[in-house]
């Protein structure tokens, strides 16, 4: 039993029940509206958490660090829109244009906070530094992925507007700001509660992917997807995991970071956020296929915390190895 809890994640299989039930009973109407307010709450809830944990002092410590900071950055900003154009351009003859649009919109998306931390942590890497980047990454995507959606996706009504990166900044970065207010009060508790956090941002994508694999449902977005489609975008997401990953330990390597940097970089600057791309995607892909848009990310999502598990136990073994 333990074997096969290691080599299938429960979250997975909750996933794919979460979507199975949306195919099978999808919100319409007012409950879809129920759905979707509930969704908007608990994401806007996981980041007060987030605020609420993060303590100023291991923000500066972080900040403090320029250099892992802008490499985090560079990666997240920079060398993952180049290479989601290239996917999206490269597979322009096989693969739907809602399926191209997610694979380069998950490359547009910030890093993960949670499990970009509990991996470093795992790896005995630098935690502070990769608690800041992962949330100053989220912090920057509130304005950068819309920015970037606007200029590199090639397609018709992308509502990419001042009101809409308003309306993403308060569903992230309002509650962020209230709980890094209220941490004086509920911080220390947070702390020695630090499941909540996890069940929190388990719970709340759970809720998106149910609201936008109803409205898939619905609309009848899915009748459009073929296996063959859904073969290629794991393919392609894996290739994209496996870029990100070799890039980021060739740099930070490259450019003479400690180990712990390293490990930092590698889990800050592959990662992206499903937290955080669900809902935008929802503000952002108004009156088109979200539920397809979004399942290049959701596979992505699974796909990396697979990789990543197993690199940050390779990590934690060479660190545990003796020196000969």
């Amino acid at each position: 039993m333990n074997a096969l809890r290691r080599l299938i994640d429960p979250y997975l299989l909750m996933l794919i029940g979460t979507v199975v039930l949306a195919a099978l009973v999808p919100a319409r109407g007012a409950g879809a509206e129920v759905a979707e307010g509930a969704a908007k709450a608990a994401i806007a809830l996981l980041f007060f958490l987030y605020g609420a944990r993060l303590s100023p002092g291991a923000i500066w410590a972080g900040l403090s660090h320029w250099r892992l900071q802008g490499m985090v950055l560079a990666c997240t900003f920079l060398m993952f829109p180049l290479l989601g154009l290239a996917v999206f351009w490269g597979a322009g003859p096989w693969l739907a244009e809602d399926l191209r649009v997610g694979l380069l919109y998950l490359c547009l998306l910030p890093s993960t906070v949670q499990s970009s931390i509990a991996f470093t942590a795992i790896a005995r890497g630098n935690v502070p530094a990769a608690l800041c980047a992962a949330s100053v990454s989220n912090l920057a995507g509130v304005v950068i992925t819309p920015l970037l959606v606007m200029l590199l996706l090639p397609v018709g009504g992308v509502g990419v507007s001042l009101s809409s990166i308003e309306s993403i900044a308060l569903q992230i970065l309002a509650p962020f700001v209230a709980g890094q207010a209220a941490r004086p009060l509920i911080g220390a508790w947070l702390m020695r509660h630090g499941r909540l956090t996890s069940m929190v941002d388990r719970g709340s994508i759970l809720l998106v992917v149910y609201s936008a694999f109803s409205a898939g449902v619905v609309s009848g977005a899915w009748t459009r997807l073929s296996h063959l489609d859904l073969g290629l975008v794991v393919v392609l997401d894996g290739l994209i995991l496996a870029v990100a990953l070799g890039f980021t330990t060739l740099v930070s390597r490259r450019l003479g970071f400690s180990r712990e940097d390293e490990i930092a970089i590698v889990f800050c600057g592959s990662k992206k956020s499903m937290a955080s791309g669900l809902p935008m995607a929802a503000i952002l892909f108004v009156g088109q296929s979200v539920s397809l848009i979004v399942i290049p990310l959701m596979l992505f999502h699974q796909i990396q915390l697979f990789v990543c598990a197993v690199l940050a136990r390779r990590y934690a073994r060479s660190a545990d190895a003796p020196v000969r």
